[in-house]
């Protein structure tokens, strides 16, 4: 396996980065182990949270940089580049600033004497994606820094550059030697790894395959898992819902990130005839208008997809759909230009037993269904072994709220394409995963809660 950075952009390979021996390995996890024991776990909750508040200014003093390895390794509009970065800053800002108090320990009511006591565990091991090289990291390493634990990281093999960063941000920022500790490795030697008693956690964003991989192998380990897995996030507009604001959301729903997203919007399903074809219509002229490009550009609205790999399973996507009565209204082709270009499509006529039905398509491909009823609308959001992200549109928010609970995802977001922040919980159920990121849940999944209690 040989880490690669290629610029999305332009097809053109510029770094590449050999894989670590094991021995490397086994002496980067005995590092580590050594560091979570005999150091960071007895550091006060404070000291360690300095650390990642210095890593939180630090990234804010070289912005520039962290942006401009987002927009050459994985082809992420440097517009939006801002928008990760600063939200990556403000992550690790919210656990150091709440770490002491999510940390605290919690009297039990009725039972004098009795506390619970949160406590880290060890060594966790994250296995993290590419479509937000920062992002995607920070909702782990700063949560569980603070918590006490280390963080070992292996990445994605496209964003190696970024990596790195990341593991220099909190090297900068004065964590010791194995408190965070970036991994060039292969499947083997994360199977390797998860088998070590001395790694006591696991989490992996990624596909459904990779996440039934991991958490066989920490389960068959006894060992905690967290998977963030794929998702298929519907969009519901109600009768009620203006469509302005609708079409507005839906566009940057679904190509943000070039569509890259775990919680982009997938499939748009409008109630009424007439509605539907109203919006179809608004969505056509929108995805023909957007500007497709140079990442680099500020005028660019979508970028390319991340590598060429992902290009071939997106317009095999779309052609079997088509092969099985899909009806292509917009886009559909690759962008005849250098790099890894997609046009922002959209497919319609979508039947049960065709295989987008079923599928994620994981780039600027929006799937649009039509019914009569809100109650055929819940039942086809539904309609999916994913249960992620999901939205709901109507002017009635009331309503819009009663639906929410109907729908099977760990995330609902009313009139809004997506509202992420530090403060709220991400996760997802059904084949989207389990355990959660981010908010106060987030810190909890790889803590001890002990029970103390004094008898009386």
């Amino acid at each position: 396996m040989t880490f690669r950075t290629i610029n999305p952009a332009t097809g053109e390979l510029v770094k590449e980065f050999g894989t670590q021996s094991d021995d490397e390995i086994v002496a980067a996890l005995s590092t580590a182990d050594r560091t979570y024991r005999e150091d960071w776990k007895h550091r006060p909750i404070a000291e360690r949270a300095r650390i990642v508040t210095r890593a939180a200014a630090i990234l804010r003093e070289k912005r520039d940089e962290y942006v401009d390895l987002l927009t050459l390794e994985m082809g992420k509009v440097t517009k939006f580049g801002y928008f990760e970065v600063d939200l990556v800053a403000d992550i690790l800002d919210y656990y150091a600033d709440h770490g002491e108090r999510f940390l605290a320990d919690q009297d039990l009511p009725g039972e004098p004497g009795a506390k619970l006591v949160s406590e880290p565990i060890g060594v966790i091991l994250a296995i993290e994606p590419w479509n937000f090289p920062f992002y995607q990291v920070a909702r782990v390493a700063a949560s569980q820094l603070v918590a006490g634990n280390v963080v070992m990281v292996k990445h994605a093999e496209s964003v190696p550059q970024s990596a790195l960063a990341f593991a220099r941000l909190f090297e900068e920022a004065g964590a010791p030697e194995g408190a965070y500790t970036n991994l060039f490795c292969d499947t083997g030697q994360i199977a390797a790894l998860i088998d070590d008693f001395r790694v006591r956690g696991v989490t992996l964003t990624g596909s459904e395959r990779a996440g039934a991989a991991v958490g066989e192998r920490a389960g068959r380990n006894l060992k905690k898992a967290v998977l963030e897995l794929g998702g298929s996030d519907p969009a519901l507009i109600l009768p009620g819902a203006p469509l302005d604001h609708a079409v507005d959301q839906v566009v940057m729903g679904r190509t943000y990130n070039s569509g890259q997203g775990c919680v982009n919007i997938k499939r748009v399903i409008v109630v009424g005839r007439e509605r539907g074809a109203e919006m179809l219509a608004a969505l056509k002229e929108r995805f023909a208008a957007i500007t497709v490009g140079d990442p680099a550009d500020e005028t660019t609205d979508l970028g390319p997809v991340a590598s060429e790999r992902a290009l071939e399973v997106l317009l095999s996507q779309i052609a079997a759909a088509e092969a099985a009565g899909a009806r292509i209204v917009q886009g559909g082709h690759r962008v005849d230009r250098p790099g890894f270009y997609l046009e922002p499509t959209i497919i319609t006529d979508i039947t049960a037993d065709n295989p987008l039905f079923g599928e994620e398509a994981f780039g600027p491909v929006l799937s649009f269904y039509v019914v009569d009823t809100e109650e055929e609308a819940i039942s086809l959001a539904n309609a999916t072994r994913y249960g992620l992200g999901s939205y709901v549109f109507d002017a009635d928010v009331d309503h819009a709220q009663e639906v929410a609970k109907r729908i099977e995802a760990g995330m609902v977001y009313i009139n809004s394409c997506f509202a992420d922040s530090p403060r709220l919980p991400f996760g997802g159920v059904k084949n989207s995963g389990f355990g959660r990121e981010l908010a106060e849940l987030g810190i909890g999944e790889f803590l001890n809660r002990k029970l103390v209690r004094v008898a009386s």
